[in-house]
């Protein structure tokens, strides 16, 4: 009982912590995702060729979580955008206290899109809200099409679902019509979009969406 009650008061700790950044992230109007995936996914590559087409039109910011390295942040700065770095040090997730220490070094009145690349794991992100607007989850064909439901939080609570490296499905097992069946069953809302970072496929298509995400934001905030 005891183990019970100690995980949710930190659940409890950080709604609490949570509500307080999404309060500041609304004030200033900026659509915050919460990008998910387990390791190797390709959902940096994934981020690098948003930010790529769509810098020139919205502000974009960035907060890279991960457990010890900085590669990741390395090469979402080196696309001329602000970054945060946050090492948890083993935690396998990003939490509410983490993303308020980040944003506090960010310029917020010049950010229009946060995209928080949370650290590579399938289920605890899933388990945090951290002040996201949406969480995005990403699968790549080369993971196998039943990781859905193994794994069912993730895709459950995720907005939108990318399935990535669709130009490989061809050399692996994955089943997408089963895929398309249980993320139905799961989340029957969410958005789902196919992409290829090697062919460029489907990115202008997620682009599209994520900017008229931030205008609907934009426009929210000053009703």
């Amino acid at each position: 009982m005891s183990q019970i009650k100690v995980v949710t008061n930190i659940l409890q700790t950080n709604d609490e912590i949570t509500a307080q950044n999404k309060k500041m992230l609304d004030k200033e109007g900026i659509y915050v995702v919460n990008l998910m995936s387990s390791p190797g996914s390709g959902k940096t590559s994934l981020l690098e060729k948003i930010i790529g087409k769509l810098k020139d039109e919205i502000k974009i910011a960035v907060i890279e979580g991960d457990i010890y390295t900085t590669k990741d942040a390395e090469r979402i700065e080196a696309q001329g955008i602000p970054v945060v770095q946050i090492n948890t040090g083993g935690a396998c997730h990003l939490d509410g206290e983490m993303i308020k220490n980040a944003l506090n070094s960010l310029n917020l009145e010049k950010t229009d899109l946060l995209v928080i690349e949370n650290v590579g794991n399938l289920v605890c992100p899933a388990e945090f809200e951290i002040g996201e607007d949406i969480k995005i989850s990403v699968l790549s064909t080369t993971e196998g099409n039943d990781k859905p439901l193994k794994y069912p939080l993730m895709f459950e609570k995720s907005g939108a679902v990318i399935l990535n490296k669709i130009d490989l499905i061809d050399f692996t097992n994955f089943n997408k019509e089963e895929f398309y069946i249980d993320i139905k069953a799961l989340n029957a809302n969410a958005k789902t979009f196919e992409t290829s970072c090697t062919k460029d496929q489907g990115i202008d298509e997620i682009c599209l969406w994520l900017k008229n995400k931030v205008v609907e934001k934009r426009k929210n905030k000053h009703i």
